[in-house]
């Protein structure tokens, strides 16, 4: 397939999801008594689609550092304190391994569709 033929069936998708308004969806993981909390329940593992933001807030009086060494996705959110709250984008399919670098502890897997 030529290069132009290509750029051409990228537009039309994109142009095709943005028509059917499809979007991406936002989530919340709250750091709660040293865990990954989500609508109020402890969460170990969740499933997102590729695309979806999900938003890693910090309830707890100490700080937390999120992060993830997976090839699917590495990010650091270093350091936070509580109240704030750090956001990433999971743009590619595969397993993100989520940790606190402060509480050994807290884990969590995250499934990009």
């Amino acid at each position: 397939m030529q290069i132009h033929t290509i750029q051409k069936l990228i537009v039309a998708c994109l142009f095709a999801i943005v028509s059917l308004g499809i979007s991406a969806a936002e989530y919340t993981v709250e750091q709660q008594s040293k865990q990954f909390v989500k609508d109020g329940k402890l969460v170990e593992k969740m499933t997102v689609n590729a695309g979806d933001t999900i938003h890693f807030k910090n309830q707890d009086p100490w700080f937390h550092n999120v992060f993830s060494l997976s090839d699917v996705k590495t990010f650091d959110l270093g350091s936070y304190p509580k109240g704030e709250s750090k956001a990433v984008v999971f743009d590619k399919a595969g397993m993100a391994e989520v940790e606190c670098a402060i509480h050994p502890q807290m884990f969590m897997e995250i499934e990009v569709k």
